[in-house]
């Protein structure tokens, strides 16, 4: 048998949907009263344990809808007018930290961790003479991945961003060994302590990763932890902090190797899987992240399609794709082939994505490393590093790939009078590729821009403002002594 395929065999595949161990993990409480060899009996339970960890990444708090909604109304991507008090909250820059959705993303990112943890712990000590050296550091790998891709969602929401103290402020706390019996009270980490994590957990695991091509099976190898998956996230990090040359160079890693392509339309969607997606939390119509509070369709959807309607585009996200109109009309693809009309949530017509249609069974896949992000990650490193805009000529050949998808005139040499201008212009194309996909936030603290500049809480949105990030919640400040609360809440 060939073992690197266990998971199928077994029925525990998370992308097969056949088999989720999250009731059964939870269960598993307290965890101090769980005997790590009962878990951890054998092979099969280390894969049981591992599919548990990528369904706790689909649960609606971490990448099930609420962290990508999150990601664009907490900014000018999304108009929110949804009636949640505590989401209303963090749109209008007034939370507090007794909100019950901030509690609730900070405990499920953290049980996630904690079960990462246990596998990163536990595996090598597995007694089962058929699981092979091989086999325990890839389940390592992944599990190290996770970890990192969670710490590094976590920071993004309840820290300030690398460039308002370099780093050096706090950020959340780093919690890297399994739960036993001793209860401790960790501090929180600053920026950098945190990113260096994330770093160092990605490096070690990219020599133990599976390639797409050895999963050998199209659906299952875009949900899991890949080399080109912590390539790319690497990528991503190193943008975040400004490290030009290496976000750069592990981009390129990504677009240069196999598997892995620029989709030619934006089909995929609705139709599955495909070579534009890298890393991928894979959902059907009976495994995915829905509470009774919405999934990602949910909130993208108005009601004619089964959806809240509760998260239209915002007036600033419509006048961006107008820059690009003709004769009054947008023709931008990625609005003309994205967009249905319908009724939200306070009984007024908007424009919607579709990006997610299945408002009914929330069976779409939600995109969390794609080839246009590396991109575009790519194409801003080259023109960062430039000193002309002739030095940049990569760059526009970059964004001019995604704009002849979007059915867009192209640019060239001539187009831009500086290096800035040509940055704006691959800003521009990031916020309309990757809008509904929650990076438009973090896309402009990173830059040093306000994440909104008209209507309520305007004036608590400019860049390195308390309200721009989460508060610690107030459930974690009660328990535990050694945590201090963010400024100003």
């Amino acid at each position: 048998m060939n073992k690197k395929h266990i998971l199928s065999v077994l029925g525990l595949s998370l992308a097969l949907g056949t088999f989720s161990c999250e009731d059964k993990l939870n269960e598993l409480r307290p965890e101090q009263e769980v005997q790590a060899g009962d878990v951890y009996a054998s092979e099969a339970n280390v894969y049981a344990v591992l599919n548990g960890v990528y369904s706790t990444m689909q649960n609606f708090e971490v990448f099930g809808g609420l962290s990508q909604v999150i990601g664009d109304f907490q900014a000018d991507n999304v108009n929110f007018v949804g009636s949640f008090p505590t989401l209303q909250e963090i749109k209008s820059f007034s939370t507090v930290g007794t909100n019950a959705t901030v509690r609730d993303l900070w405990q499920v990112h953290y049980r996630a961790i904690t079960r990462a943890n246990s596998l990163i712990a536990n595996t090598p000590t597995v007694e089962d003479p058929s699981f092979t050296e091989e086999e325990r550091a890839q389940v390592i790998a992944e599990a190290k991945f996770i970890r990192a891709l969670l710490y590094f969602q976590l920071s993004n929401f309840f820290s300030q961003p690398w460039q308002v103290e370099q780093g050096t402020n706090l950020s959340v706390p780093l919690v890297l060994e399994p739960f036993v019996e001793e209860v401790t009270f960790p501090e929180r980490a600053t920026l950098n302590e945190v990113h260096a994590q994330i770093e160092e957990d990605l490096k070690e695991a990219i020599p133990n990763l599976n390639t797409f091509a050895e999963f050998g099976e199209d659906r299952e190898g875009r949900g899991r932890a890949t080399v080109a998956a912590a390539q790319a996230l690497l990528s991503r990090l190193y943008l975040y902090r400004e490290n030009w040359a290496q976000a750069e160079e592990y981009a390129r890693l990504v677009l240069d190797g196999p598997a892995y392509d620029l989709a030619t339309d934006y089909s995929f969607y609705t139709s599955g899987i495909t070579e534009e997606n890298i890393f991928s939390i894979l959902n059907s119509a009976i495994d995915n992240g829905r509470t009774g509070s919405g999934g990602l369709a949910s909130y993208y959807s108005p009601a004619a399609q089964g959806g809240r309607g509760d998260a239209p585009y915002s007036e600033d996200l419509i006048t961006a794709f107008e820059r690009t109109a003709v004769d009054g009309a947008i023709v931008d693809k990625r609005y003309t082939a994205l967009t249905e009309t319908g009724v939200a949530a306070d009984d007024v017509t908007y424009p919607f994505t579709n990006k997610y249609p299945d408002a009914v069974n929330n069976s779409d896949n939600a995109p969390v490393i794609r080839v246009t992000e590396v991109v575009l990650t790519l194409a801003e490193a080259i023109a960062r590093q430039a000193t002309s805009v002739a030095e940049a000529q990569e760059a526009i050949d970059l964004i001019n790939e995604l704009r002849t998808r979007a059915g867009l005139p192209l640019y060239t040499v001539a187009s831009f009078s500086s290096v800035e201008e040509l940055i704006a212009a691959i800003l521009y194309e990031r916020r309309l590729e990757l809008a509904f996909e929650g990076f438009r936030r973090m896309d402009l603290l990173r830059n040093r821009m306000p994440l909104i500049t008209t209507g309520q809480g305007a004036a608590r949105a400019v860049f390195g403002g308390d309200y721009t990030i989460l508060p610690i919640p107030q459930r974690e400040l009660d328990i535990n002594p050694s945590l201090v609360p963010n400024p100003g809440y």
